[in-house]
């Protein structure tokens, strides 16, 4: 997976290898850390990003249900320009992200919340139950991508992780994800992260 914010020039990039890495401590955090497993929910309050990959596969392989609607949950996961609307949320633990493209921990973490990239390093890198959790999420295809596929996701016009992460990790294609995306720029981007499927 490939990160962009054209709005920052940020661009992150990450080995299948270093993105399981995240979802199997990010399971075990769930699971050794919060104590929930099979039938317990998180809140996930993140816009599109690589660490929103890694939250939302972890709670997956985990057996955690994300939901992105108010509602009790066992944990919450928020980006911190959406602490504010956490209010409205009854939940066990909760971890902020400050969603920096090198996961640095947060200058000023906010009362009652942990910093995730902190608190989810203390954890292993080995989950034996990944992968599970998702079947029901992704039935189908909807862009006809094939194993192999280098696809470009707009985040804006797909913010659906159905769309923008598990199609493409269904499919057995990589991913090279935009948000804010600058037209300008797609060309380049194209031939130079080697495209073959352009969802812009």
């Amino acid at each position: 997976m490939t990160w962009y914010d054209d709005a920052t020039g940020e661009r992150t990039e990450l080995s299948g290898a270093t993105l399981d890495n995240w979802v199997e401590k990010t399971a075990n955090l769930l699971v050794d850390g919060s104590g929930l497993g099979d039938g317990d929910q998180a809140g996930v309050l993140l816009p599109p990003h690589w660490q929103t990959a890694a939250v939302l596969l972890g709670c997956w392989a985990a057996g955690v249900r994300p939901i992105a609607t108010p509602a009790p949950v066992d944990v919450l996961f928020a980006a911190e320009a959406r602490i504010a609307e956490a209010d409205g949320w009854s939940a066990g633990d909760r971890f902020a992200l400050n969603l920096h493209p090198f996961a640095l921990p947060m200058r000023d973490v906010p009362a009652g919340w942990q910093d995730y990239t902190v608190a989810v390093r203390a954890f292993g890198d080995v989950f034996p139950a990944y992968p599970r959790g998702a079947a029901d999420w992704r039935q189908d295809d909807p862009f006809g991508l094939k194993p192999g596929d280098r696809v470009l996701i707009d985040a804006a016009r797909h913010p659906d992780p159905a769309d923008w992460l598990l199609a493409p990790l269904a499919a057995g294609a990589s991913i090279v994800l935009c948000g804010n995306l600058d037209r300008a720029k797609l060309a380049g981007r194209i031939a130079g992260e080697q495209v073959t499927r352009d969802l812009s």
